[in-house]
């Protein structure tokens, strides 16, 4: 059986909501819980696909892991398995962030090439070079990425780019390592200034989160800890660029708007009136959008993650937008199924042109990323007629309750499941 979504456009989206915490986080979090033996809870969960997901594959290496509706349990035994389940590990992208932890914990792991969205090329190699040079041996065998060291040592260790999961790699395995490692180049994002906290009230001792220079001094042992999951930045921007395209006024709760300042910026450029609070914000477009270009950054700049948005945006737009990508290579394949919707957009390399109009056109289109199936259905609501969305799992592997959420801010919107 196959679910889609059937929108129906022409709605201007009203009302308040609440985001809870981030998929980009909580997953990393969940595998950060195999340092420690014992039970970590997690608190503000996402009730998203991909938490089962992680589930499985921490249950495959000897974890006991209870969901219950926003809270996540995990106890982790004092001898775990190295080698995560090939299957479920294939499924997601984010069951990488195990390599660190296993590494450290085992001083062997075996992981599979992971799975997840298909927006472009995303290698291991500074993952596997990271681990290197704290004195890890790594290779790629029948699928899998093997990692084996007999003790890990600290390091400095700087980046090509700030990759997020090879930060979190790195941190997860040097914080049990011998001696100090200094990580250059780190990834900034809302999301490492988590998992920095939830390590450091683990008894690790890691300083500069949040900066591009990561400190961590090793300890011999960490203990389990309860923590509160950070709001997700990708889902409350989702809402504030609905409001903006559906011409609405919705108030969104649960995160910290710094960590949103450039795309509520670019939202203040289009004509939105953005109003921000210490734990949320106010997006509302009195008027048809002004064209805005936007080039997506690792944060603190344009996140990729809200770049099908930006298109969507752009494409109802009074004016001419440019949007740059410079994170994932393909992640331009949403501009196909906008192109479906009647989207005047054309891309030129790692750029797409797009000549907004006041309306698009429902058809059937087909969600390819979380992201992307997202963008698709604000699209929808910007289009006339009824636009039948397929492939809406990638949609709930991202997005907790995205339906009710829509239809209470006054969204038309229903689930199909067909054979």
């Amino acid at each position: 059986m196959k679910e889609t979504f059937l929108v129906t456009g022409g709605v201007r989206l009203k009302g308040t909501v609440k985001v809870v915490g981030a998929k980009n986080s909580v997953l990393k979090l969940m595998a950060a819980a195999l340092l420690a033996e014992g039970t970590t809870t997690l608190t503000n969960c996402p009730e998203i696909l991909d938490v089962p997901l992680m589930k499985d594959v921490l249950e495959g290496l000897g974890c006991q892991v209870e969901i219950e509706r926003d809270n996540v349990r995990i106890t982790t035994p004092a001898q775990l398995k190295s080698d995560a389940d090939f299957d479920a590990v294939r499924q997601f992208r984010a069951s990488v962030c195990v390599l660190g932890p296993l590494t450290s914990r085992c001083g062997r792991a075996v992981v599979a090439l992971p799975g997840g969205d298909a927006i472009g090329s995303r290698p291991l190699d500074m993952h596997q070079t990271g681990l290197e040079k704290l004195g890890a041996t790594t290779q790629i065998r029948h699928g899998a990425v093997v990692a084996t060291a007999e003790k890990l040592r600290g390091a400095h260790i700087s980046l090509d780019f700030p990759s997020v999961g090879a930060t979190e790699n790195i941190l997860t395995a040097a914080v049990l390592a011998d001696g100090v490692t200094v990580l250059d180049n780190a990834a900034r994002e809302p999301e490492i200034v988590d998992l920095c906290d939830m390590l450091n009230e683990m008894g690790a001792k890691v300083e500069g989160g949040g900066t591009s220079t990561i400190t961590i001094e090793g300890v011999e042992k960490l203990h389990p800890t309860t923590h509160e999951v950070v709001g997700d930045r990708i889902v409350a921007g989702t809402w504030a660029y609905a409001a903006a395209m559906t011409g609405g006024d919705i108030t969104v709760g649960g995160i910290a708007p710094v960590h949103l300042h450039l795309p509520l910026q670019k939202l203040r450029l289009a004509g939105a009136e953005v109003e921000t609070y210490a734990t949320g914000f106010r997006v509302s477009m009195p008027a048809r959008a002004q064209a805005v270009d936007y080039q997506t950054l690792p944060f603190p700049g344009f996140p990729t993650d809200l770049q099908p948005m930006a298109i969507g945006l752009a494409a109802v737009s009074e004016g001419v937008s440019v949007i740059t990508e410079n994170v994932f290579e393909s992640r331009f394949r949403f501009v196909d199924e906008m192109q479906r919707l009647g989207a005047d957009a054309t891309v030129d390399g790692h750029h797409v042109v797009v000549r907004g109009m006041e309306e698009l056109s429902s058809t059937a289109v087909w969600s390819s990323d979380i992201r992307a199936g997202a963008g698709l259905v604000l699209a929808a609501l910007c289009a006339d007629g009824v636009t039948e969305i397929h492939d809406v799992f990638h949609i709930d592997r991202g997005y907790p309750q995205f339906v009710d959420s829509l239809q209470q801010l006054g969204a038309t919107i229903e689930r199909v499941t067909k054979p």
